[in-house]
C-alpha cells in the first residue's frame, strides 16, 4: 500500500472540502492571483506557442529514448564525482536513503520541497526510523507543523489564510494568535536559519537532470534550497527519472516556461546547476538494491514509471514540469482543493497520474473528477494532452468497476439508445420537457444535481423554431 493514499476516498473527501467555504475562498483567491500573473506573463512573451511546442517536442522525444539519455546521464554524473543509485519503487527508495543517512551517522537533516520525496513517503520513512527532517520551504514548513500534505504543487499551503497560520503558529510555536505575515514569517526565518546552521543531511528534488553533462538543476525563490545543499556535508537528491532532457541547451526553453507557468514570474530568484559535488565534500557510498549490472537501470516490470513509457498517449504524463498550470485553471481543484483527491498530485495532473501509479482500481474516481473543458491542456507548458488521457483513463475506471459510478454508466447508455435515430432524440427531448421537476429527484440524476444545476429543457426545440421562421 502506498504511504499516505486515499484516492479511494475521494467522493467522501471532495463532498468535506466543498462544505468548507474558507478553504474554497482561499484556494480561489490564490489561484485568481496566480493566473492573472501568469497571463500577464505569457502575454509579454510572443514566441510563447513556439516555446510549448520545443519543450513538448523536447519531452517527448527525451521519453521515447529514455534507457539511451538515462544511461548517458548515470555515465556522466558518476564521471563528475556523484554517486547515483536506483531504485525500482518507493520501497527501494527509502531504504536506500534511510540507510544513508544512518550510514553518515548524522543529523540533524534538512530538507527542499520535492514532490517525489511525497510520492515515496521519505518523511515518514525517517520518522519511523528516529530521524526527524525538517521541511524548509515555508509552505512546505507550515504543512509539516499541521501534519498535513501539501495541497498544491507549487504552493504547498495555498488552501490556508493567514489567520489559520497564524493559529497553527500560536499552537506549535507559541507565538501571538493575531501576529502579522511579516511577524509569522520573522519567527520561521529565525527558526530555519537555526536548522540551516546545525544541519548535517540536506535533501532535495530535481527539476531537470541533463544527459549530456550529468547535471541537474534546482528552482527556487526563497533561497532555502540552496542553504539546504550546500551548507550540509551530505547532499541527497532524489529525482524521477522523467527529469531528464538531453542537452544542457535544452533548459534554456524550460527556463522560460515553468517560472511563467507556475508563479506568473520571468524567472525564478534562484537557479542552481550542480554538476559533481563541491570540492572537499565527498561523495556518499554505493547502496541499493534497484539497479542492473553495468549500470543499467532497474527492470520495468517494477518501475511503473518505466512501464508508462511503452504507452504512447499515457507517457505523455510524464512530459508534466510540476508547474500547478493546470491545477489554477481547473473547476474542480479551485472547489476542492489537493487534500480531496487522496494523495499526492492534486488537480488534472493527479487525476491522471494516480490512477497510473497507483493503479486505477485504488484511483477509479479520479479520472471522472473532471469537466474535460479543455482548459488545462490549454494552460499546460509542455502540451500534455490532458483531457484525452482523462478520457482514456475513464474508460478503463469504467471496465474496472462494470460502469462509471454514480449511475453514470447507466444514464450514459441510456442518452446513447435515444441519440441512435432523429426520432429518437425528439422524444427524448419532449420527455425531458415533461419530467423535468421530477426527473432531476429520481434515479441517476439525482446525485448528479445534488452539486450541480441541472440545465432546464428549452421549451421548443431549436428544430420547432427553424421550421416556423423557415416558412
Amino acid at each position: 500500500m502506498i504511504h499516505g493514499l486515499k484516492a479511494r476516498e475521494f467522493d467522501r473527501l471532495s463532498r468535506e472540502a466543498l462544505g468548507d467555504d474558507i478553504q474554497r475562498g482561499a484556494i480561489g483567491k490564490a489561484t485568481d492571483l496566480i493566473r492573472g500573473r501568469r497571463g500577464a506573463a505569457v502575454a509579454r512573451l510572443p514566441e510563447w506557442e513556439e516555446l510549448r511546442e520545443r519543450a513538448r517536442a523536447v519531452k517527448a522525444h527525451t521519453l521515447a529514448r529514455l534507457d539511451h539519455y538515462l544511461l548517458q546521464f548515470v555515465e556522466r554524473a558518476e564521471a563528475a564525482g556523484v554517486v547515483v543509485h536506483w531504485a525500482s519503487d518507493a520501497t527501494d527508495a527509502t531504504e536506500i536513503i534511510t540507510g544513508l543517512v544512518a550510514e553518515a551517522g548524522e543529523r540533524p537533516i534538512v530538507k527542499a520541497k520535492s514532490m517525489v520525496t511525497e510520492e515515496i513517503g521519505l518523511n515518514h520513512a525517517l520518522e519511523a526510523r528516529g530521524l526527524r527532517p525538517v521541511e524548509t520551504d515555508l509552505g512546505e514548513w507550515i504543512q509539516q507543523l499541521a501534519g498535513e500534505p501539501p495541497s498544491h504543487i507549487i504552493v504547498p499551503a495555498i488552501h490556508k489564510t493567514q489567520a489559520q497560520i497564524a493559529r497553527l503558529f500560536a499552537e506549535q510555536l507559541g507565538s501571538a494568535e493575531d501576529a502579522s505575515a511579516e511577524e509569522l514569517t520573522a519567527i520561521a526565518r529565525r527558526i530555519l536559519r537555526q536548522e540551516f546552521a546545525d544541519a548535517a543531511i540536506g535533501i532535495s528534488g530535481v527539476n531537470f537532470a541533463v544527459a549530456e553533462t550529468g547535471s541537474f538543476l534546482l528552482l527556487e525563490n526563497e533561497g532555502n534550497i540552496r542553504l539546504t545543499t550546500s551548507l550540509p556535508r551530505l547532499h541527497l537528491a532524489v529525482m524521477g527519472i522523467e527529469k531528464l532532457v538531453p542537452r544542457l541547451s535544452d533548459l534554456e526553453v524550460f527556463l522560460r516556461l515553468l517560472p511563467r507557468s507556475g508563479t506568473g514570474q520571468h524567472l525564478t530568484s534562484y537557479q542552481s546547476i550542480f554538476t559533481g559535488p563541491a570540492p572537499g565534500r565527498g561523495a556518499a557510498p554505493r547502496r541499493g538494491r534497484g539497479g542492473g549490472p553495468g549500470g543499467a537501470p532497474p527492470p520495468a516490470r517494477r518501475h511503473r514509471r518505466r512501464a508508462l513509457v511503452g504507452d504512447e498517449l499515457r507517457r505523455s504524463s510524464l512530459q508534466c514540469i510540476r508547474c500547478g498550470a493546470c491545477l489554477n485553471v481547473c473547476p474542480v481543484y479551485r472547489q476542492i482543493g489537493g487534500h480531496a483527491y487522496g494523495w499526492v498530485y492534486p488537480g488534472p495532473i493527479g487525476a491522471v497520474l494516480t490512477p497510473q501509479l497507483a493503479g486505477i482500481h485504488e484511483a477509479k474516481a479520479l479520472p471522472l473528477a473532471s469537466s474535460l473543458g479543455g482548459a488545462c491542456e490549454e494552460g499546460c507548458p509542455v502540451k500534455i494532452a490532458l483531457p484525452e488521457v482523462l478520457r482514456d483513463l475513464g474508460r478503463e475506471a469504467g471496465e474496472a468497476q462494470g460502469e462509471a459510478p454514480g449511475g453514470e454508466g447507466f444514464g450514459c447508455g441510456r442518452w446513447a439508445w435515444f441519440m441512435r435515430t432523429p426520432r429518437r432524440y425528439r422524444w427524448a427531448l419532449r420527455l425531458a420537457r415533461l419530467g423535468f421537476p421530477l426527473g432531476k429527484r429520481l434515479g441517476p440524476f439525482r446525485r448528479w444535481a445534488e452539486q450541480r444545476e441541472l440545465p432546464r429543457p428549452a421549451a421548443r426545440s431549436f428544430r420547432d423554431q427553424w421550421k416556423e421562421r423557415s416558412r
